[in-house]
């Protein structure tokens, strides 16, 4: 028996973070508005522009100044991400009305498989129309919607009519509707994947479809034959339900800094104050990192990673560093001065998997560590994230958002421990 075609919704919030900023503030309505981080800690980029700036030619990811330059009139606003995140959830509780099978892709995007609520609620069209409806009287915000049998082609009919669209892509026929598209159109063909299509003369979804897989394999490895798949409409039809949590395959966290770094010293306190969060999320899942991967971005933006397997697991943030710091120091050449920091806990595993200790481990030491970096967490879990921190990242870390402490003692102070 022929299993029943699939109806795959893919919902895209317009312009998200500027269309939530001009619903805050109906002012910005008329405006040229683009969200941006804070120039004084080097994030001056376009995090997202409303349809006015964008058709001045203002994009996401390029300098304030460059889309000044374009756009004279630009409005520029700080971003305000707990916000955001509530627009995102109120959104996907909207969805919830009509499936359980909804997957996030990122805040302002998600999948949802509708196959099962046709009888309730009428075709995938008609689904779409009135989550778009939904959307735009509950919250204020224009959707697009793509509306096809996997989620391949559901984003690419999202993308395909913005804003406040549905673009709906058949099985009979979707090779008219997306092979002429730009192969980097479609989800998974990023910068390099396109190069490398490009270099063999692919340019568009059609070429990819039309090009032999073994030839695709040699290129890209199994990705590219993923891509020929996706091409040809086969696959990616699998919506996770909406309660879903995928395992963790790697925890980590990399940021900007202010200033660049020009020593050791001040790249270890980077990497003490990134291994404070990454200790803080393997604990609260339960694991501990096998390996440690350092990435590093110098002043001419070129990036590189570094990556060891440990010799076993650890969790704690100074152990991290160490590990990290040790990374770093054995392969950066300082040619450069740093500009931003990446570091990744990999090769996780449980933090109850049984481990063999060295014979000259000084496990008291490490126990003693665990149980003052676990108390720690209690006292942020129960007064907040800064009433107890480390001594050596109260002064000189250069990172957005911090500030130098002075902390008065005794009296609500904020604790602090010495560490590594």
């Amino acid at each position: 028996m022929k299993s029943k075609e699939k109806i795959i919704l893919h919902s895209d919030m317009n312009n998200f973070y500027a269309s939530v900023e001009c619903v805050l503030d109906p002012k910005l309505k008329n405006e040229y508005v683009a969200v941006c981080g804070r120039q004084k800690d080097r994030h001056g980029i376009v995090l997202a522009k409303n349809e006015k700036a964008k058709a001045l030619g203002v994009k996401t990811g390029e300098p304030v100044w460059q889309a000044v330059r374009k756009c004279p009139r630009l409005v520029t606003v700080s971003p305000h991400f707990d916000v955001y995140m509530d627009y995102s959830r109120r959104a996907q509780e909207i969805y919830c009305r009509y499936t359980d099978l909804i997957e996030p892709f990122g805040l302002d995007e998600c999948w949802l498989d509708v196959s099962g609520s046709t009888l309730l609620f009428g075709g995938g069209r008609e689904i779409a129309d009135r989550i778009r409806n939904d959307v735009k009287r509950e919250l204020g915000l224009t959707v697009s919607v793509g509306v096809s049998f996997n989620k391949i082609f559901a984003k690419l009919g999202s993308d395909m009519k913005k804003p406040d669209a549905v673009t709906c892509i058949s099985r009979a026929g979707f090779r008219g509707q997306i092979w002429d598209l730009a192969a980097s159109e479609m989800l998974g063909v990023g910068r390099a994947a396109s190069r490398i299509l490009s270099n063999h003369g692919i340019y568009t979804i059609g070429d990819i479809a039309a090009a032999d897989p073994e030839h695709l394999r040699k290129w890209l490895g199994i990705n590219g034959v993923k891509l020929w798949n996706h091409a040809c409409g086969r696959g990616a039809d699998i919506v996770a339900p909406y309660d879903y949590s995928p395992p963790v395959k790697s925890i980590g966290h990399g940021i900007t800094c202010t200033a660049d770094l020009s020593s050791a010293a001040e790249v270890r306190k980077v990497m003490f104050a990134l291994s404070r969060d990454i200790s803080h999320k393997l604990r609260k899942h339960g694991l501990k990192a096998g390996g440690i991967a350092v990435g590093v971005k110098d002043t001419d933006l070129r990036s590189r990673e570094y990556s060891r397997k440990l010799n076993k697991p650890v969790r704690c943030s100074s152990e991290i560093t160490e590990q990290g710091f040790e990374l770093f120091c054995k392969n950066y050449d300082w040619s450069l001065q740093v500009r931003a920091v990446t570091v990744r806990a990999i090769d996780l595993v449980s933090e109850n998997r049984e481990v063999q200790v060295g014979m000259f481990d000084d496990v008291n030491r490490e126990l003693k560590r665990d149980r003052i970096e676990q108390s720690m967490e209690n006292i942020r879990a129960m007064y907040g994230k800064g009433a107890v921190t480390f001594a050596g990242l109260l002064r000189g870390v250069k990172l957005p958002g911090e500030s130098e402490v002075n902390p008065v003692m005794p009296k609500y102070c904020a604790t602090s421990y010495t560490g590594i």
